[in-house]
Formats: C-alpha cells, sequence, structure tokens
C-alpha cells in the first residue's frame, strides 16, 4: 500500500475512536490548503482507503488536525474549559510517493502520542 493513512485509538477507554474528525492540509510556505475532512469510523479509521493515494499523493508537508475535543465531548468526557487537548495538528513530511505513510494517533483527555507506523 502507499499513500497516508491514519489510525485513532482512544486510550482512555481502550477502544477505536469512533466519529472523530479529521482535516487535512497541505502546507506550502505560509500558505496552508484543506484538502478534505474525514471522520473515522467504528475501527477509528478512514473508509475508502488511503486519505491520499496515486495522484493526490504528492511530496510535500501535510497536516492532519484531529478534532479530539468534540469527539471526547461526545463520549460524555467532561473536559476542563477550556479543554486541555481540543484540536491536535500533527505536521510532517511525504519524501517518497511510493511509500506508505501511517500517522497513527493515540488520544486521552490530558495527552497523545504519534508515530510513523506501518
Amino acid at each position: 500500500m502507499t499513500g497516508l493513512t491514519t489510525h485513532v485509538l482512544d486510550t482512555a477507554s481502550g477502544r477505536p475512536a469512533e466519529g472523530l474528525v479529521i482535516d487535512l492540509y497541505r502546507i506550502d510556505g505560509d500558505h496552508r490548503e484543506q484538502l478534505l475532512t474525514v471522520t473515522t469510523n467504528a475501527d477509528g479509521r478512514i473508509d475508502g482507503g488511503p486519505i491520499l493515494s496515486g495522484e493526490t499523493s504528492v511530496i510535500g508537508i501535510f497536516e492532519l488536525v484531529f478534532h479530539a475535543g468534540d469527539y471526547l465531548r461526545s463520549r460524555g468526557v467532561a473536559l476542563t474549559e477550556p479543554a486541555f487537548l481540543d484540536v491536535i495538528p500533527i505536521r510532517f513530511g511525504m519524501s517518497d510517493v511510493s511509500a506508505h505513510y501511517h500517522v497513527p494517533l493515540l488520544i486521552s483527555p490530558y495527552g497523545y502520542s504519534t508515530y510513523r507506523g506501518s
């Protein structure tokens, strides 16, 4: 598989983060172009395969913006106001269009982690 995928896990509940909204941006200098908005499925993944693939998979800087606060509130989690973590941006580079870039996110109300997965 090539392109860009993601997977979101709610570590506080021990489950996939179903219904979490993610925006994808391409970054070009000071310009930030929104490419799409997707929502995670019951497995915490995006339906329909990679977010970027084929012609849409290009070398460059991208940003996934995870709307974690909205997701946590929708699950009944009581967050502080303002929430400690609300919107989580992850900016990364794609340098090889023939490679697979997997950017998973592990979230809880007070922490998150990510890495380049496989």
